[in-house]
């Protein structure tokens, strides 16, 4: 795969944002009222051409409520293809006394079921898991300075556990599951250079498969062999956060990813392998917006007026899989964070529109999958379902001249300027009232 700069026309290198360099949100403030059966906002989009960095963020989401009610530590982790997911949850108890461990969902089947996975002891809190393609859930585990990895699976009654070996090292996060669904890969961040290990899917045990230079974090993968993925780098030496492509295949050979402009920080949130679709986060208009392009395309990246929401924090965590050569066309599910909690967005980069939805009750926010023909899996679990996916139809976008009376764009093919419309945040129409299928659950 060649990385190519999706701005300016120059090539360059994709750029992904780094946490710590992430701004602090907006106070969040109490959504408006709807304007009709869906919050629809017109979208104004600027463009942007220069070169530039963006950050890359992991696609594993946080799991804030189990079926007790109480916030899990860690994330809620699927896999590529959405088959099985897992997290890090807890019996009901008093806090302080809860006993954690590992909890692997199946969710290809007609109906989803979770299926817990305790050993003897109870876990740490600050374990991180990660589901793979064959139904084994890989955890890591801080002991002292050490970090051991094993896999877990169901066994008869009981849990069984294959050790894979430990690696010495104070702090290492788990990236997004291989696209592959073989390997999981942790990134060990240093002040200045970072170490990327195959802790499963390799020959023998956890392996450094690379060496990178800077601080970095993040991880979005850009294809579907597991081969190239995209980090957020700073260098040693300071400056922006820019992104890198590390190619597996070429023993980890850091090449540039995205170019906006030399002093931004951008970041990649989500890549799609088939579309080339990538949204990302970056500073390069004045001030921190969420934008669009397409990988190896010339064309500038676009930062669309409908998703600058007042008072919220906006956040893509889907992309829909199987649009070859139609990034355009591509359905995005957004997490909106606002005062109120957590709910849904929806959008396609050539509907200019956003439509929000209320989460389903128990929801993990940030935690879903599409469908190739555009059908929305957010998974949940609450009191009266441990385990359930609802599923929301893509919402078909109304062209802005008949909602508005105005033509689509302006006289050059660009989307309206920011002064045409003012989005808004609106309150979200609940799952009943949306193009939802329904929910999936367990017996």
């Amino acid at each position: 795969m060649t990385a190519c700069a999706i701005e300016g026309g120059s090539a360059g290198a994709a750029a992904t944002a780094d946490p710590e360099a992430e701004p602090e949100p907006e106070e969040p403030g109490e959504p408006g009222e709807p304007a009709g059966a869906e919050a629809e906002n017109g979208e104004a989009g600027e463009e942007y051409g220069g070169t530039g960095e963006e950050e890359a963020s992991s696609t594993g989401t946080d799991a804030r409520s189990d079926a007790d009610g109480a916030p899990p530590p860690g994330r809620f982790t699927l896999t590529t293809d959405g088959a099985y997911a897992a997290r890090l949850t807890a019996a009901p108890g008093p806090p302080g006394e809860r006993a954690w461990y590992p909890e692997r969902w199946t969710l290809d089947g007609p109906e989803p079921y979770a299926v817990p996975l305790p050993l003897d002891q109870p876990e740490e809190p600050d374990s991180e898991v990660a589901p793979l393609a064959d139904g084994r859930v890989l955890i890591r585990r801080r002991v002292a300075d050490r970090q051991m990895f094993s896999l877990l699976y169901p066994t008869g009654p009981g849990t069984g556990e294959l050790l894979l070996g430990a690696v010495g090292c104070a702090e290492m996060t788990l990236l997004p599951p291989s696209p592959d669904g073989r390997c999981v890969y942790a990134l060990a961040a240093g002040e200045d250079h970072a170490s990327l290990w195959r802790v499963a899917g390799g020959a023998s045990g956890p392996e450094e498969v690379a060496r990178i230079p800077g601080r970095c974090s993040g991880g979005v993968w850009l294809d579907r062999a597991g081969r190239m993925l995209a980090l957020d780098r700073r260098e040693p030496g300071g400056g922006p956060v820019k992104a890198v492509a590390v190619d597996l295949g070429r023993q980890g050979e850091v090449t540039p990813l995205l170019q906006i402009a030399p002093g931004s920080n951008d970041r990649l949130l989500l890549a799609d392998a088939d579309s080339g679709l990538l949204l990302l986060r970056s500073d390069a208009p004045g001030h921190d917006r969420l934008g669009w392009g397409v990988l190896g395309s010339c064309l500038p990246v676009r930062f669309p007026e409908c998703l600058r929401l007042p008072d919220v924090a906006v956040t893509p965590f889907a992309v829909q899989p199987g649009q070859m050569l139609m990034p355009e066309s591509c359905a995005v599910a957004l997490r909106i964070d606002g005062a109120p909690g957590s709910w849904v967005g929806v959008w396609r980069p050539a509907g200019r529109q956003l439509h929000q939805f209320a989460a389903p009750l128990g929801w993990m926010p940030g935690a879903g999958y599409w469908s190739r023909d555009g059908v929305l899996r957010l998974p949940y679990a609450n009191g009266a379902t441990p385990c359930g996916v609802a599923l929301l139809d893509a919402p078909e976008d109304v062209e802005p001249s008949s909602a508005t009376g105005r033509t689509g764009g302006g006289e050059d093919g660009r989307e309206p300027s920011a002064a045409d419309t003012a989005p808004a945040v609106c309150k979200p129409v609940p799952l009943g009232q949306a193009p939802l299928h329904g929910a999936a659950r367990p017996d």
